[in-house]
């Protein structure tokens, strides 16, 4: 009987739930493939999807401690293989976008709730350290964090399109308003905020609070995500009912092109340390995170389940958020691969 043996993993991230892709050889030992094989992540059985004899596809299993984890086939040979597994940091949220990271290491999160629900905490604040606690209290379905260049919190409401500037303490006060049903935000390098309307527009908000109309695109059934790039342009996210959908780069000036229209779902943005966008795509089946290159190609970086958003600290290290739960991944050497 030949040994099974790996050769590679794809990716090599992923949380509980997402779907990798096992390489190698001799992963099946009979022709009519009856005898799948049994795989163990962290010592806990996967289910196996898929097995030939040199690709075998898994899922994720729950209740991983999260980090670096060892991936086996039972009666493998050569070294063990590792993943890189997210450890959960929150659970019981409502995430509609991505969460956001202070110079601190702090992670804020949200529960925002159905339309119109007055939810007790309406965004969590959990420390480096782990400890979770009650932030702001009194938005209707917080919607999108943002930090601004000077260090200010900023939530946008879905419910009466607002974005409201968040103190040390907690309490809060309207930047700007009647921004239709208010989603993601973006501040530029000079402090100027662009917020998503998911109705179609894209609004530039002066420092004064003074809302414009700035692009319009197709109009979203979930909602606009946005992120400021290094190369000075605004990246969108919307989507819409199409098969593909686009990632838009818009510049200063408002011209509007899309990055790539190879997305089914796209949601979450965010730009790693070393200017390298990435996207959640929310697509059943191919569901997780992918990085774009200069041409608008992808590669999935981080498989899991219904995720809708992103965001990176200041060491490189990333948090993926589905709409319940946050997974904390520890900075790695170089561009995420």
């Amino acid at each position: 009987m030949s040994v099974p043996h790996i050769s590679s993993i794809h990716p090599l991230r992923a949380v509980e739930g997402g779907r990798l892709t096992i390489e190698g050889d001799n992963f099946v030992q009979d022709e009519a493939g009856s005898s799948m094989p049994i795989v163990t992540m962290g010592g806990v059985p996967t289910r196996v999807v898929f097995a030939s004899r040199r690709v075998i596809s898994v899922l994720v299993p729950s209740g991983l401690k999260g980090g670096r984890t060892p991936v086996r086939i039972d009666g493998g040979s050569g070294e063990t293989a590792f993943i890189d597994v997210g450890r959960v940091v929150a659970t019981g949220l409502h995430q509609v976008d991505s969460p956001a990271i202070d110079g601190q290491g702090t992670l804020f999160v949200t529960y925002s709730g159905t339309r119109g629900e007055r939810s007790p905490v309406s965004v969590f604040r959990i420390r480096s350290d782990g400890y979770r606690e009650p932030f702001v209290t009194g938005i209707t379905n917080a919607t999108s964090l943002v930090f601004a260049p000077d260090g200010h919190l900023h939530v946008s409401s879905r419910f009466d399109g607002t974005v409201y500037r968040v103190a040390d303490d907690g309490s809060f006060e309207p930047v700007a308003t009647e921004l239709g049903v208010a989603c993601g935000m973006a501040f530029s390098a000079d402090g100027t905020l662009y917020v998503g309307d998911r109705s179609g527009t894209v609004f530039r908000v002066a420092t004064s609070g003074h809302a414009t109309p700035f692009v319009t695109l197709p109009e979203s059934v979930a909602a606009f995500h946005l992120a400021w790039g290094h190369d000075d342009s605004l990246y969108v996210s919307a989507p819409t009912l199409s098969p593909y959908d686009r990632v838009y780069r818009i510049d200063r000036t408002g011209e509007i092109e899309p990055v790539t229209s190879s997305f089914g779902r796209p949601q979450g943005l965010a730009f790693d340390t070393h200017g390298v966008l990435h996207v959640v795509e929310a697509l059943a089946g191919v569901s997780g995170v992918y990085r774009l290159d200069r041409n608008g190609n992808r590669s999935c970086v981080l498989a899991g389940p219904r995720l809708v958003g992103i965001t990176f600290d200041s060491s490189g290290g990333f948090v993926v958020a589905s709409s319940e739960t946050a997974y904390q991944f520890e900075a790695t050497p170089g561009p995420l691969a």
